[in-house]
C-alpha cells in the first residue's frame, strides 16, 4: 500500500519489517537501527549489520530503499550501513565461539572440495567476516598446501594457536605430522582430533568455521553432529553422473546425522578455450544443477576448469583466485549464494535467543 506521509513513526514501522540476516529477527527488535533523519520527502537512515552478513549488505541496504519508495510516493530515501557488533555465543558443550559453522563435503575424492572450501573461507574474509578454516581430513591434509603455509602450531595456555594465513585462522593435521608421513589411525582417535581440534584450539571469535571434510561417507560427519550444532553442509561435485552418485550418498549421508544441506557446487563445469573461446563439457553439463533439483537443495553455482584456479592452488595461493578476472565471479558468486541460504533459513525460522541461567 503507497502513502504519501513518511514521517518517522511510519519508517519506523516499516523498518521493523526487516529482518536482520543473522539472526532472522527484526533490525527495530535487534537495536539495529542507529539513526533516522526525516526531512521534508527526504529520509535518512543508518542501520547496522553485523560482519556475519557482510557478503548481503548491498542488498538489504536495496531492500531498504525499495520498500521506502513503494511505501511512500516520492521519497528521497537513502539508506546508510554501518557495523554492528554481536558477538558469536558458544555452541553446545564443545566452547566453540562461532556464528556458522559450514561443513564441506564429497561423496568421492578429486572434486576439487578442499579447493573449493578455502576458497569459500578466502571469499568470506575479503568482505570483512571473521573466518576459521579446519582441515577435518586427517589422513590426506591439503588445507596447508593449498593456503601456502607449514608452521608448526603453538601452545599457550594450553590451547593450541591456528595459523594465521591472510586473515584467516587455519587449523590442520598437515602443521602437526611431517611431510610425507602417513597418518595410520583407528576410529576412535579420528574422533579424539577431530575433537581437540574444535575444543582446544583458540579460534577466538568468528563468524564462520569452515570444515573441509575427507572424501566419502565415513564417521567424520556423525562426530560433528555429535559435537556442535553445525549450520549446514555443502556437498561438491563434478557434472559426470559417476560423480553425482557419490554426491547423492553424501547429501544422504548429512540428512542421516540431521546436518541441514545449504547446497551443492558443481566444479569443473566445462572448460572454455583461450585461443577460441569454444566451449567444451568434457565431464557432461549441468549434472549437478539438475541432481540438486532432483533432491530438492539449493544449487549454489558452478566453477570451470581454469589453469589459473589449479596454478595458484599449487603454488599455495588458492585466494588469489578473487584476483582474477576469468574466475572471480564464479567463486564470488558462490560465497554470495552460501550466506544468502544461512540469512534465508534464519528469517524463515529464526534461532531462539539464548537465555541466561541465574
Amino acid at each position: 500500500m503507497m502513502s504519501s506521509t513518511a514521517d518517522s513513526e511510519a519508517i519506523r514501522a516499516l523498518l521493523a519489517e526487516v529482518k536482520d540476516p543473522e539472526t532472522g529477527r527484526g533490525l527495530v527488535e535487534m537495536g539495529q537501527l542507529q539513526s533516522m533523519e526525516c526531512e521534508g520527502n527526504r529520509v535518512r537512515v543508518t542501520v547496522g549489520l553485523t560482519r556475519f552478513s557482510a557478503p548481503v549488505w548491498p542488498e538489504v541496504q536495496s531492500e531498504i530503499e525499495s520498500r521506502l519508495r513503494e511505501r511512500f510516493v516520492g521519497l528521497d530515501a537513502s539508506v546508510q550501513i554501518a557495523v554492528h557488533e554481536r558477538l558469536a555465543e558458544k555452541l553446545g558443550e564443545i566452547g566453540l565461539t562461532a556464528k556458522a559453522v559450514v561443513a564441506v563435503g564429497s561423496g568421492k575424492g578429486g572434486v576439487g572440495k578442499s579447493t573449493i572450501a578455502a576458497s569459500i573461507a578466502y571469499g568470506l574474509a575479503r568482505h570483512g567476516c571473521r573466518v576459521g578454516l579446519m582441515d577435518a581430513d586427517v589422513y590426506g591434509p591439503s588445507i596447508p598446501h593449498l593456503v601456502g603455509a607449514n608452521r608448526r602450531p603453538e601452545i599457550a595456555a594450553g590451547r593450541i594457536e591456528p595459523i594465521e594465513v591472510d586473515g584467516l585462522k587455519v587449523m590442520s593435521m598437515g602443521f602437526l605430522v611431517p611431510p610425507g608421513e602417513a597418518v595410520v589411525w583407528r576410529g576412535p582417535m579420528l574422533h579424539g582430533a577431530i575433537t581437540q581440534f574444535l575444543r582446544d584450539t583458540a579460534w577466538g571469535d568468528l563468524d564462520y568455521l569452515l570444515i573441509d571434510l575427507p572424501p566419502g561417507t565415513g564417521d567424520i560427519a556423525l562426530t560433528l553432529s555429535q559435537l556442535l550444532p553445525l549450520t549446514g553442509a555443502v556437498v561438491v561435485c563434478t557434472p559426470q553422473d559417476v560423480a553425482l552418485l557419490d554426491a547423492t550418498k553424501a547429501v544422504a549421508m548429512f540428512r542421516k546425522v540431521s546436518i541441514p544441506v545449504l547446497g551443492m557446487v558443481e566444479n569443473m563445469s566445462y572448460f572454455r578455450c583461450p585461443d577460441c573461446g569454444t566451449r567444451y563439457d568434457i565431464f557432461g553439463s549441468g549434472g549437478a544443477r539438475r541432481r540438486a533439483a532432483e533432491l530438492q537443495i539449493p544449487f549454489l553455482g558452478e566453477l570451470p576448469i581454469n589453469i589459473r584456479i589449479r596454478e595458484l592452488g599449487d603454488a599455495g595461493r588458492v585466494g588469489g583466485s578473487f584476483t582474477e578476472p576469468e574466475v572471480a565471479p564464479f567463486f564470488e558468486s558462490i560465497c554470495l549464494a552460501l550466506v544468502k541460504q544461512i540469512a534465508d533459513a534464519r528469517r524463515a525460522n529464526p534461532p531462539l535467543p539464548t537465555l541466561a541461567v541465574l
